[in-house]
């Protein structure tokens, strides 16, 4: 994932702000971490790049 999508990203439950943890990153992109929501704290795992964006009751479906 870019960095530069935190401009445009939103948490898809609430429309949030989202807040970015970076585990591991390279030059052109984080590889892995995780997004959260900064109103209803709903965590968005980052793995190899890419952020899972679903509400977390999608997931574990």
């Amino acid at each position: 994932m870019r960095r530069a999508l935190m401009d445009i990203l939103c948490c898809p439950v609430c429309k949030g702000d989202l807040v970015l943890n970076v585990e591991e990153e390279n030059v052109n992109e984080i590889l892995e971490g995780e997004l959260l929501c900064s109103l209803c704290e709903v965590r968005y795992p980052i793995h190899e790049g890419i952020p899972n964006l679903l509400p977390q009751t999608s997931r574990t479906k």
